[in-house]
């Protein structure tokens, strides 16, 4: 079957197709940032996200649950038939509320814990309110990120670098490590590295190196816990469309051509990414470990 311009026609009409291209608004907001107040706003599978019980009755801990990525990793994993627990900063309450709620809507178990990953001891009872409050625990993830562009190394502080060290890996390290007096058998943790690990852009010297370190951290722990039956990996987003990038994350010039120049000519949005974090964390991977899966709009980076 083809159509009138003698092209194969589509069975049906794709979300690749539907989704917004650049050029964008420029708009800033102050880190964190809010996925409300995007334009347009993200897609984090609100509607569109429909789950086939894939990890029913598993109890799942994911940071930076409020928008972006975590959001609709939440989404999908409620409707997957998961109770769940979000961690987010303060200033994030609203975004918050809304996942809350959807999880609710799913009669799912929803917790709310909202704090700041940088300080070790939080993150210690961020992982123990998780278990305690969910009855239990068997996915984490660890998706929180710090982004904010520095357009040369002369202009990253040493607070600077020190924040985003402490948010993507030592928060990392700490919640990981807490959480292993809880994981039984069977559980999963996945963690949120990027394309940046493998292509860093020179306006993001200390994210891309934290992306890196995820990487290794992942395929490490993986050796390390396989004898106990928990199996580790990660996600690489390319260019996705969440609060990160209009909170600093990049510049106002890049924001307006944000994933143009992806070979499918936009960035993606959270809920196309959604269902990796199903996919490692079901049962069906139970023999995949150690892997870091991409999803960068074509571009091949893994």
């Amino acid at each position: 079957m083809s159509n009138s311009h003698g092209k194969p026609a589509a069975v049906n009409q794709t979300q690749t197709d539907a989704y917004p291209v650049p050029p964008f608004e420029g708009q800033k907001q102050p880190f964190p940032g809010l996925a409300s107040k995007m334009l347009p706003r993200p897609d984090h599978g609100e509607t569109s996200y429909k789950g086939s019980g894939r990890l029913a009755g598993r109890k799942a801990l994911i940071t930076g649950g409020d928008s972006g990525i975590g959001r609709a990793v939440a989404i999908a994993y409620a409707r997957e038939g998961a109770d769940v627990a979000i961690n987010y900063l303060p200033a994030e309450e609203p975004d918050a509320r809304e996942v809350i709620d959807l999880i609710k809507a799913e009669g799912r178990k929803a917790v709310a814990i909202p704090g700041d990953i940088t300080e070790e001891n939080f993150c210690l009872k961020l992982v123990k309110q998780a278990h305690q409050e969910l009855g239990g625990l068997d996915i984490l993830v660890n998706n929180a990120g710090r982004q904010q562009f520095r357009e040369s190394i002369k202009d990253l502080t040493t607070e600077d670098f020190d924040a985003t060290f402490k948010t993507n890996v030592y928060a990392m390290f700490w919640i990981t490590k807490a959480a292993l007096d809880y994981l039984p058998r069977g559980a999963s943790i996945i963690n949120t590295t990027s394309v940046q690990a493998y292509i860093p852009s020179e306006i993001l010297l200390d994210y891309a190196q934290t992306k890196a370190a995820i990487v290794a951290f992942t395929k490490s722990l993986a050796k390390q816990l396989g004898p106990d039956g928990i199996r580790v990996n990660a996600v690489a987003p390319g260019p996705y469309w969440t609060a990160l990038q209009v909170s600093g994350g990049q510049p106002q010039e890049k924001i307006k051509e944000f994933g143009a120049s992806a070979p499918l000519g936009r960035p993606g949005q959270p809920a196309e990414i959604a269902s990796l974090y199903v996919t490692f964390a079901s049962q069906e991977s139970s023999y995949t470990s150690g892997q870091v899966w991409c999803s960068d709009g074509g571009t091949g980076t893994l």
